[in-house]
């Protein structure tokens, strides 16, 4: 199979779709490469590594795409890529459709492109491509929160993550009990912090319970319960997922008004439109707004500040998938894994996501494949 790896180019985004490894795997096993060049620059593998595994440079990402049957990417698309689709194509990408554009849904469904989204892919009730992501973004949200705590950065609260003897640590909240969350609550207790993590699943919380000992106090949510903690905060995290839709506004602007002045809004689920109310899309270089004195953290592709670890485990996460769909074909692919089918959201001129087909107004058909054997 051709498969084509362009240059991300939406949100300053720094990660490649497939590391040196994953592109000579591919290789060996018969299949033909085009790699845009400079596209693992920012996480920092050369053209000459991946032309050392049998790669084909390219130089364009027009070219990347028009020579490939299967586009292996990360950001969702642009415009200006969706133009770039050949018919019939594969296209293998975080999508985020139910937050998209209408036109670049309908570039999809015009081309008859094959549409799987990373974040939708089910293996045993998991979603293991997000998985890989939302460990890093879990991490990188504590961290993220303690550096815009410092007084010298946009006027910060000015407090220790973990306080010292006889001053109290950071109050760090968190919204959402999920992998995110999770990651998050280590990496918070880890510096000492004061941990609170609110979800509306008492299983997820009794996980929370079991896996920290009772160093984490947990929180039944609903309103009254998620404003207490939205006021005691001084790090909120946003960490909210419903697999495929528009994240529900958790945490309202009435509440953002009641925060601690400088106190630091991570809001993780912005990729998915976000949980707070006052949340917009923020990128690397520009990352931090505020509202009511209350710092907004909101960068929908936090991975990329390490970029080179997240191309890594989107490599490990995403090239058994690859593999799959290069060897047997997308039609045996799909019959053959349940769970994968599960990411396609347009098919051969036709929505196949319930949610996307309610988003935009769309007819919604049942997937259907049949063996190409």
């Amino acid at each position: 199979m051709r498969i084509g790896i362009p240059k991300e180019i939406l949100w300053e985004e720094k990660r490649v779709a497939l590391a040196p490894a994953g592109v000579d795997s591919l290789v060996r096993a018969g299949n033909t490469v085009y790699i845009q060049s400079g596209a693992g620059e920012a996480s920092h593998f050369t053209d000459d590594e991946y032309a050392a595994t049998g790669a084909q440079i390219v130089y364009s990402a027009e070219e990347a795409f028009k020579r490939a049957e299967l586009v292996v990417k990360v950001a969702t698309l642009t415009d200006q890529e969706a133009e770039m689709l050949q018919e019939d194509q594969i296209l293998f990408s975080f999508l985020h459709l139910a937050i998209g554009r209408k036109n670049v849904v309908d570039n999809l469904l015009k081309r008859k492109i094959t549409a799987i989204g990373l974040e939708l892919i089910e293996e045993n009730s998991r979603l293991p491509i997000l998985h890989s992501m939302s460990e890093i973004a879990g991490q990188l949200a504590i961290q993220v929160a303690e550096q815009y705590l410092e007084s010298h950065i946009n006027n910060g609260r000015g407090i220790l993550l973990g306080g010292i003897t006889g001053v109290a640590p950071a109050a760090v909240v968190i919204i959402g009990a999920g992998v995110v969350g999770v990651t998050a609550a280590r990496a918070a207790l880890g510096r000492g912090a004061q941990v609170v993590v609110i979800d509306k699943d008492l299983n997820r919380l009794r996980n929370i319970e079991t896996i920290f000992h009772k160093q984490v106090t947990t929180v039944m949510a609903n309103p009254y319960t998620i404003s207490r903690g939205v006021s005691f905060a001084d790090v909120l995290i946003g960490a909210v997922l419903i697999k495929g839709e528009k994240a529900p506004h958790i945490v309202s602007e009435e509440m953002v008004k009641k925060m601690k002045k400088g106190s630091v809004i991570v809001d993780v689920s912005i990729d998915q439109g976000g949980c707070v109310e006052t949340s917009r899309i923020t990128t690397i270089s520009d990352p931090v707004y505020k509202v009511y004195d209350v710092i907004h953290y909101c960068v929908p592709n936090m991975p990329a500040l390490v970029s080179r670890t997240a191309s890594y485990g989107l490599n490990n996460a995403s090239i058994g998938y690859i593999m799959n769909i290069a060897d047997n074909g997308i039609g045996n692919a799909l019959l053959g894994d349940e769970g994968l089918a599960k990411g396609v959201c347009t098919y051969n001129g036709y929505c196949t996501n319930n949610i996307v087909a309610d988003t935009f107004n769309l007819e919604c058909r049942p997937l259907r494949i049949f063996s190409t054997n």
